[in-house]
């Protein structure tokens, strides 16, 4: 029983990380990240001063002179362009928050687990996409839940309600998407990259369970939810023990039972489909494209329509393009292209160092993480593929990697070769 209250207050923390949100009776604008990352600040002092020093990864420290050159060129976007959009003029101190926040959360897992891998981050968020998803169905169908959690959180619910959106605590539109779509890539990696768990049933089928309740009810939350499905699946087809010489008993395992579990999906969904009306319509807005292309043979939705006819706004002269206007909130531009919005926030200067901050800190873990570089790269491709649809910023995974023990190993001796994966990429005590 203790284990169980163990596991589900570290879920709430690693929640309240990647699903931040505000509690009402707080002071407006204090969302649990900053309280975490004020908690991780406290304890990275503790630590120095146990230590009596204080040691930064040199991959670390150059993702921070990156990201607070280009905070500086964001400040002078709006300084030269007259505006008071600050917008991420103060990235450099987000970038901050998401590092010490991150820190906080691995103290936590590290001091019931002992370590903090890749494959004990997957199942934590794996949990907490699940759980977001159920209490999102949940807040939508109980009124007496909703009243409780409007009561106490703020988070735009108010905005949710007028357009029939779901949203769990922390988690609904596009950022529950983009997070959402992260965390079924890693699903994807550690179940066909992972020897010890493709010799554990229980493990298997509860990624499994995972990635489908995630892509199914992530996709009714938001369907930005797709691009993570898509490119998890397609990982899963890579793996696929068609494509290899040799085959291993753990991959047939693992293809065996993400096919019966699927199976067993589709069929469960399609009694809802036809039997319950709600579930008819969220199943109708998530998986819109796919219900078009069956039913007139284009694969089109209304907000893939918006953005190909309205959203590509660009610069309009050689200064925007080269510096920026200097303006990116109230959606001044009436876009969330994610490309758009940074040009013409910050211009090329400034879009392509953001752009470089992500592919330098892919290839940090690529270099540093050899068994798991094919999923750095993914995730660098995700986050380029994202800002076709919304500006969004997935730093917030990449500080829960740079606390992880396997990076702190690796960056210790250099790199985590193949023979060493098996040592030190799993927590014992999962």
């Amino acid at each position: 029983m203790n284990r169980i209250i163990t596991i589900f207050f570290l879920g709430a923390i690693v929640s309240s990380y990647f699903f931040s949100f505000e509690f009402s009776f707080l002071p407006s604008g204090l969302n649990t990240k900053m309280l975490l990352g004020f908690l991780g600040v406290l304890l990275v002092g503790l630590h120095c001063l146990r230590i009596k020093q204080l040691l930064c990864p040199v991959d670390l420290f150059g993702a921070a002179v990156i990201a607070l050159i280009f905070s500086l060129i964001c400040f002078f976007s709006a300084y030269y362009n007259l505006t008071d959009d600050y917008s991420y003029a103060t990235y450099f101190v987000s970038f901050t928050t998401w590092l010490t926040g991150a820190y906080a959360v691995c103290v936590f897992l590290r001091a019931y687990h002992g370590k903090v891998t890749f494959q004990l981050l997957t199942y934590y968020l794996a949990g907490v996409c699940v759980a977001q998803c159920v209490l999102a169905l949940m807040i939508d169908r109980i009124p007496a839940l909703q009243m409780l959690v409007d009561t106490y959180i703020s988070q735009g619910q108010e905005f949710f309600n007028e357009v029939g959106r779901l949203y769990g605590i922390g988690a609904a539109l596009d950022s529950a998407g983009v997070r959402f779509s992260i965390v079924l890539l890693m699903i994807a990696f550690l179940l066909f990259k992972d020897p010890e768990i493709q010799t554990k049933k229980r493990s298997i089928m509860s990624l499994v369970f995972a990635f489908f309740i995630i892509s199914i009810i992530g996709n009714m939350i938001s369907r930005t939810t797709t691009v993570g499905m898509a490119m998890g699946l397609i990982s899963m087809a890579y793996f696929m023990p068609v494509f290899k010489i040799k085959i291993k008993i753990g991959v047939i395992k693992t293809w065996s039972i993400l096919l019966v579990i699927t199976i067993i999906g589709i069929i469960i969904v399609t009694y809802f489909y036809n039997s319950d009306a709600q579930t008819y319509q969220l199943l109708r807005f998530a998986f819109e494209g796919f219900f078009n292309w069956m039913e007139t043979g284009v694969w089109e939705t209304d907000s893939t329509t918006k953005l190909n006819t309205e959203m590509w706004i660009w610069p309009t002269d050689t200064r925007s393009w080269i510096i920026g206007t200097g303006h990116f909130g109230s959606f001044i531009y009436s876009t969330d292209i994610g490309y758009c919005r940074f040009i013409l926030y910050c211009g090329l200067i400034g879009f392509s160092v953001f752009a470089f901050f992500f592919i330098y800190n892919s290839y940090v873990f690529v270099k540093k993480i050899y068994a798991y570089r094919l999923f750095f790269l993914a995730l660098c491709v995700l986050g380029f593929l994202l800002w076709l649809k919304v500006a969004t910023d997935i730093f917030l995974i990449y500080a829960l990697f740079y606390c992880m023990d396997t990076y702190q190993q690796a960056t210790k001796y250099n790199v985590i070769s193949q023979n060493d994966e098996n040592n030190l990429l799993y927590s014992r005590n999962i």
